[in-house]
């Protein structure tokens, strides 16, 4: 029989709705993890904000709570530090000084990642230590560490994902129901799936910080937050719905990373894709992620993007890894990011627009618009028109085009004299 080895001891930094579950199933799981690692794992201390706090049944030694986070992170007996905190300061500081000293980090912060990921790589180069957050994209879902091991062989081309629950559920919801913007989100919150301030979300900043670390991750290039282009989905409505209803569309907030031989773009806002798209059927608060390499093909990820014990199970899988790799001296593969490639602005990015124009009822209308877009070199794929009178309105569908020029042409619409008021644009994409 072999002898026992030296419990692998973990510092916890949060214990809200994420970190409880992560408590919870450290203390369900003990055995089968004890078993999968090669020695047991031993919780050390917890940091929160407020001691007095009441946090139900916790399986934890009271005397373990403190609210000296920096002190349990400096703490010599500390092997692994997990953070689900969450925010830039003062994470940065306790994962930068656990890093440095050599502690594998475990964290869920997408915020922090995408913001300043590289430099926490560096703080992990330097004090050989690991760095894993699977929890910090799509929740339960394994999609990092596919990108970041499994497909090192192959070359991603793209990543094209739903990556917030809260917004999907909105728009699943307005499609099945033919419900308004605010009437959804006003359900989304009733339901929990949408915070009190649902700005982050509906405004497509959690989306962009996790289109960051994607792109980082499939393109070997360090992307930040502040290179993607960001458009929230609160301009959407129930017309723009019935209409991609009517093209046999539907919308979705996706984060768009592409690759090209000597660039990459990264985008996040609301589109149009058709049904027959594998994430037009993503319903509800669900994540999914379609991923395009060269000799894989497409590869699609699916699954709960959000929820405390979704999100602790891939803290725990990281927390497994990371034990696994103290326990025998290793480390987890570096970052790479040796491809450096530019990233391209939003203009250069080629797209489709669904264009809705309110327009004058009389003769030459749809000549002058469609001359606009000739002056722009746009091409129109179709054209829709309807209503009479001060109801009169034009649908267009363009072919693909630069945005810019597709930017240029909508904005030179709203100068027209026979258009009275641009109704909707939206993006086509994925077809």
């Amino acid at each position: 029989m072999s002898p026992a080895k030296s419990p692998i001891r973990l510092a916890l930094l949060g214990c809200g709705t994420v970190g409880t579950e992560v408590v919870k199933l450290l203390h369900e799981q003990a055995g089968d993890l004890t078993a999968r690692i090669g020695a047991p794992l031993e919780l050390v201390g917890i940091a929160v904000r407020r001691l007095g706090r009441e946090r139900g049944d916790l399986p934890v030694d009271p005397a373990l709570f403190t609210t000296d986070a920096l002190g349990l992170v400096k703490r010599d007996d500390v092997d692994v530090v997990i953070e689900v905190v969450g925010g830039i300061e003062p994470a940065r500081t306790w994962i930068t000084e656990a890093l440095r000293a050599g502690k594998s980090v475990v964290t869920a912060n997408k915020a922090l990642l995408a913001e300043d990921g590289g430099a926490l790589h560096d703080a992990a180069a330097e004090g050989n230590a690991d760095l894993y957050y699977e929890a910090s994209v799509a929740g339960a879902i394994p999609l990092l560490r596919p990108l970041r091991e499994s497909l090192h062989g192959d070359r991603v081309t793209a990543v094209t994902g739903i990556v917030n629950g809260t917004t999907n559920f909105i728009l699943s919801s307005m499609a099945s129901t033919g419900a308004g913007f605010n009437e959804a989100l006003e359900e989304a919150t009733e339901l929990g799936y949408a915070e009190a301030d649902p700005t982050a979300d509906v405004e497509g900043f959690d989306a962009a910080a996790k289109a960051a670390i994607l792109a980082s991750l499939a393109f070997h290039t360090r992307v930040t937050a502040a290179d993607v282009f960001r458009e929230g989905m609160t301009s959407v409505t129930a017309g723009d719905m019935a209409s991609a209803k009517e093209m046999g569309c539907t919308i979705k907030l996706l984060c768009i990373a592409q690759r090209t031989a000597d660039s990459v773009s990264v985008r996040v806002h609301p589109a149009m894709i058709p049904l027959s798209h594998p994430l037009a059927s993503v319903g509800d608060a669900f994540n999914a992620v379609f991923v395009e390499a060269e000799a894989a093909g497409p590869l699609m990820f699916y699954g709960r993007g959000a929820g405390g014990r979704p999100t602790a199970s891939a803290v725990l899988g990281d927390i497994v890894a990371a034990s696994r790799n103290k326990l025998t001296g290793t480390r987890a593969p570096s970052e790479s990011n040796y491809a450096q490639l530019a990233v391209r602005p939003i203009g250069e990015s080629m797209t489709r627009y669904h264009i809705s124009l309110d327009v004058a009822e009389r003769p030459g209308v749809l000549a002058a618009v469609a001359g606009v877009f000739a002056d722009h070199e746009v091409s129109i794929a179709t054209v829709r028109q309807s209503g009479r009178a001060d109801d009169a309105k034009l649908v267009i569908v363009t072919h693909s085009a630069p945005d810019a020029a597709l930017a240029a042409t909508v904005e030179s619409l709203s100068r027209l004299d026979i258009v009275r008021s641009i109704a909707s644009v939206l993006r086509v994409e994925g077809s």
